[in-house]
């Protein structure tokens, strides 16, 4: 894409962080911007700040975690606009703690807004940046989506499966004119930690990671807006995601052996009575792995 000005670009997650610094970031280059986010007040100001740079700047409350709420947004985009040309995923969440202590209703909170939503996003508006002569999608995808760590299970799944989402476009649409980046920062200093869902019960406050070690929401937006001109496939930023990368890459044992540090061994509980035989009746009062109730026949 030579330039993006006069361009049409939606980006979710719009009203803090990075989706924030990419909006205006286009909006200062030229490009006219559709913003969607949860939060109606934040987004407003993000709007007005756009509006300043001369372009047009519309803002939609959206929650990414309703299939119902994306349709109705983009349906409302496609009325207002009739087409795109950029497509930026930018929302996310986290958890953070022991995956044992996650419930069913937190994993499909943080895939839904993680995961799920970018591919109905895509999938919606790919006839639409597919009519035109240039387009561009950037996923926001993180170094978590390339090297595992502990306590954010569900983040690294879910940001596994956008970078495996992103090179699976690219290598379908590149041929047919839009361009597709997976954006993989490390540690950036946003809300991202401070609003996370923790499993702690002593720590509700997530920590945020060291400063010397993150970047900032405006390095990832500039990054953002090469990224989108010069058709890159994958961007990595921080130094710190550079060596994650390349030891996993090059050294993937030893990031395993500092895994394993301090391993403790599990125990076996202990087998209390005797198995059953074969032939036990299926109506005997066997107790229950499920409900410690006893299991009878149906009559």
């Amino acid at each position: 894409m030579k330039s993006v000005r006069g361009k049409r670009a939606l980006i979710t997650g719009a009203a803090s962080g990075i989706g924030r610094e990419i909006a205006l970031q286009l909006a200062l280059e030229g490009a006219h911007v559709y913003l969607l986010d949860v939060d109606a007040e934040k987004l407003a100001e993000v709007v007005r700040d756009a509006q300043v740079c001369g372009v047009e700047a519309v803002g939609a409350k959206c929650d990414l975690t309703q299939p119902a709420d994306i349709a109705a947004a983009l349906s409302q985009m496609r009325a207002a606009w009739g087409t795109l040309d950029i497509l930026v995923n930018n929302a996310g969440v986290v958890f953070y703690g022991p995956t044992e202590k996650m419930t069913a209703a937190q994993w499909d909170w943080l895939l839904g807004i993680n995961l799920l939503a970018p591919i109905q996003i895509t999938r919606e508006l790919l006839p639409t940046l597919l009519s035109r002569s240039e387009a561009h999608i950037l996923n926001v995808c993180s170094i978590a989506g390339l090297v595992a760590g502990a306590r954010t299970t569900a983040y690294h799944v879910s940001k596994f499966g956008l970078v495996g989402f992103t090179e699976s476009l690219r290598a379908e649409y590149g041929r047919r004119g839009i361009g597709v980046t997976a954006l993989c920062p490390g540690p950036v200093q946003t809300n991202l930690y401070r609003s996370a869902v923790s499993g702690k019960k002593r720590r509700a406050v997530v920590p945020d990671p060291p400063a010397w070690i993150s970047t900032s929401p405006e390095h990832v937006a500039a990054a953002a807006l090469r990224a989108i001109l010069k058709n890159q496939r994958f961007v990595l930023l921080t130094p710190l995601a550079h060596v994650l990368y390349n030891a996993k890459r090059f050294a993937p044992g030893f990031l395993d052996w500092m895994h394993q540090i301090g391993r403790r061994k599990t125990r076996r509980a202990a087998i209390t009575h005797e198995a059953l035989p074969l032939n036990v009746p299926f109506d005997a009062n066997v107790p229950s792995t499920q409900t410690d109730a006893p299991l009878r026949r149906a009559a």
